[in-house]
């Protein structure tokens, strides 16, 4: 079990720093999905930049992985309000508009994703 583990955490870690570093670089594409009533759009961007930077890196470590994998939890639902704000007003990342489908095959991977992060974090 530890060793899958360590294989899970490895492999969702990576893109969670990956992507935590892309809001560094690129933070017009994320600021553009925070929802209006959120205000502040570059704060947001950022705090979660270093969030999934940070968790990201304690899923790899096993010392940190349930507590991250937890936290990781409730801020992959607290971004789910950019997604859902991307859907429900239309809003491209990054240019790209996604299709219902592509919406669709999102909400699937982020159901996935807290699957994996539960499992993770010895929730069940």
């Amino acid at each position: 079990m530890n060793l899958a583990k360590n294989i899970v955490g490895c492999l969702l870690g990576l893109p969670f720093v990956w992507i935590g570093i892309q809001h560094f670089v690129n933070p017009k594409a994320f600021n553009e999905i925070v929802p209006r009533y959120l205000g502040a759009p570059s704060f947001w961007t950022y705090a979660s930049g270093v969030l999934e930077i940070l968790l990201g890196l304690g899923i790899m470590i096993p010392v940190t992985r349930t507590i991250s994998a937890r936290l990781l939890v409730v801020l992959v639902l607290a971004m789910s309000l950019a997604n859902l704000n991307m859907y429900l007003n239309d809003i491209p990342f990054n240019g790209n508009l996604l299709s219902a489908t592509g919406h669709a095959i999102r909400l699937i991977i982020q159901i996935l994703l807290l699957v994996a992060l539960l499992w993770l974090g010895a929730i069940f």
